[in-house]
């Protein structure tokens, strides 16, 4: 029994440290997370209400040397200022509507940059009134985010498309699934290029780029492609998530660059390729290239400090040539939107993307976080409610543990029976350490026993823990995701608290005293888990045994509601499994014993 507590004791620590680490750093990003939720949702409403129009001025790009990217435009104004309206930079430009089922927002037909895109099944807050979330943003804002294809050339080919072409639509003028957009450019070197915008009905957008030559002499030009953005998210990445520059190209595979690792680092370069994708991910949105043509290029991340700061992941293809009399056709798609796990996945499958389902974070253990998704969402289907699909897969996990778990609770009860024996060999070589290890080991195999055995049901729910932990914080599907009553985001802390008792009282509280309801319910039931054994003899055991749940029930109650929903009703079933199995195996339950002990009144010395 002491092998066991020590373990249980272990692994208490270390679910204990990683408490700590949520309360005193996840917790804060996600009230950071919050207030600039809260301080986007008032930026909007303020937009919403201005009436004055800005003057949108020039712009002015630098000269791009041959066959490199030409620089992402600054501003507005030459002196690099900014918009402080959406409103008003989009309405300084030309631009041709987007319409979907998922998406809405314009394409600026200066550049034909698609800078304008809001997501119409997301937004900021749980409130259904609250703003949609602005996925792409014009380069004249501050928040400026955008995707763009172009052409490098050469003094033989002229003026190619780039950010500052300013392109005529021919024809519809409104991008939806069913209407592609066409748009056209030619040069003063009798290149014309006619560029199709496509768009499925969730977040993939496909451009393909024709260039005619009616010109005398053959023309070598790059297709580039990027995505830029000017700001990063309010809240710093954690540890658990990556947040930053990603793709898969070449045989480096799976490259992630955090902000703060291209800051410092200035570009990223890999070796070429001829197939994967490349972009900037946030933890619920992304923006990616896919070149699709097979023709080899070259992938970079970079962050650029001259005129206004960027991140950018960009692509460069080797050079084309066009003969005279001739045309060629590229192609690439662009992914904006939210990484909702089915439709990666059918991008990834359908489009032989290249591990484009690496797109969401699933970590390095992949194995166990992929599939405890899959499970919660085919419960989700089934129920209806991802708080009941929790519950739910908490039952089959320990049904397909089940086996085990018997085991090792048969043998706690067996470890049980034979207590008084090891009492008696703790007496007997008391001075004698080594003997009564010897006498202990002789016991258990003499009994039948494995002094391990009890260690597992523990230690079997601190993977499921990680991985459900790191699905709750991950997938989009779990993002406002409600269960009953005052849970209206499993993702979220439970927003109760006892301290001004459940919102009865109309105070503010610190986040170390939101100590919610569910929080509760968990720190009982690890309560009751713990008193269905007899407690430790030894003090210091006895001690932490005893306030451990206290403890959990405050660091747990930063968690996501989720996570402490699955951990007390997995308490709970534990407790009823290990009663039954007690019960068959004739050992006797101390939870009954325990808790009289402790709340009879202690004699005092006198008595």
């Amino acid at each position: 029994m002491e092998n066991n507590r020590n373990f249980f004791i272990t692994i208490a620590l270390s679910v204990l440290i990683l408490s700590l680490w949520q309360y005193f750093y996840v917790l804060p990003h996600s009230e950071a997370q919050r207030e600039a939720a809260r301080i986007e949702e008032q930026r909007i409403a303020e937009q919403k209400k201005a009436t004055e129009a800005a003057s949108p001025g020039g712009s002015e790009t630098p000269v791009p040397q041959q066959g490199a990217i030409p620089n992402a435009p600054n501003a507005p104004g030459t002196d690099g200022t900014t918009l402080a309206s959406r409103e008003q930079a989009l309405a300084s430009t030309k631009r041709v509507r987007i319409d979907t089922p998922s998406l809405e927002g314009s394409i600026n037909l200066t550049g034909a940059r698609l800078d304008d895109l809001k997501l119409k099944h997301y937004r900021l807050t749980v409130d259904k009134n609250s703003p949609e979330i602005e996925l792409l943003n014009p380069a004249a804002l501050p928040t400026g985010y955008y995707a763009e294809i172009g052409f490098v050339g050469s003094d033989k080919t002229g003026t190619v498309p780039g950010p500052e072409t300013v392109w005529t639509v021919d024809g519809n003028a409104t991008l939806t699934p069913a209407t592609p957009v066409t748009l056209s450019f030619t040069n003063d070197k009798g290149l014309t290029f006619k560029r199709t915008f496509s768009v499925d009905g969730d977040y993939m957008f496909t451009v393909s780029d024709t260039v005619e030559n009616s010109g005398s002499a053959a023309v070598t030009l790059s297709n580039y492609g990027r995505v830029t953005r000017f700001d990063k998210p309010a809240v710093a990445s954690i540890y658990v998530l990556h947040e930053g520059l990603i793709g898969v190209t070449g045989t480096e595979g799976l490259q992630e660059h955090k902000y703060a690792a291209v800051e410092e680092d200035k570009q990223f370069t890999p070796g070429k390729s001829t197939d994967g994708w490349l972009g900037i991910t946030d933890k619920y949105w992304a923006v990616t290239l896919v070149p699709t043509e097979k023709q080899p290029f070259q992938p970079r991340y970079a962050y650029f400090e001259d005129g206004r700061p960027r991140y950018q992941a960009d692509f460069l293809t080797d050079p084309i040539t066009v003969d005279a009399g001739q045309s060629a056709t590229v192609e690439s798609e662009i992914f904006a939107g939210a990484k909702e796990v089915a439709k990666v996945n059918a991008y990834a499958e359908d489009r032989n993307i290249r591990l484009f389902d690496r797109l969401i974070d699933w970590g390095w253990f992949i194995w166990i976080t992929k599939p405890m998704f899959y499970l919660i969402d085919t419960m989700y289907k089934f129920f209806g409610n991802f708080g009941l699909a929790i519950l739910a897969t908490t039952v089959v996990v320990k049904a397909a543990f089940y086996p085990l778990a018997n085991k090792s609770y048969a043998s706690m009860a067996n470890m049980k029976k034979v207590q008084p024996k090891m009492l008696e060999i703790r007496e007997k070589y008391a001075d004698d350490k080594m003997k009564q290890q010897q006498a202990m080991m002789e016991l258990y195999k003499t009994e039948k026993i494995n002094p391990l055995a009890g260690c597992w049901p523990v230690a079997l729910q601190i993977p499921v823990f990680f991985a459900l932990y790191k699905v709750l914080y991950i997938t989009i599907e779990m993002r406002h995701a409600p269960f009953f009553g005052w849970i209206q985001d499993l993702a979220a802390p439970d927003p109760t608290s006892i301290f001004n008792l459940f919102g009865l009282i109309p105070i503010a509280l610190p986040d170390m005293l939101m100590i919610g309801v569910w929080p509760l319910i968990m720190g009982l039931t690890m309560f009751l888990q713990m008193r269905m054994n007899p407690t430790p003899p030894d003090p210091t055991q006895a001690m932490i045994f005893t306030w451990m749940p206290v403890v959990f029930t405050f660091m747990m109650a930063g968690f996501p509601a989720g996570l402490v929903i699955y951990w007390a009703w997995n308490n709970l079933l534990s407790i009823i499994q290990q009663g039954v199995i007690m019960k068959r195996q004739g050992a006797k339950i101390e939870l009954w014993d325990n808790l009289v002990a402790l709340f009879r009144k202690k004699p005092s010395p006198a008595e």
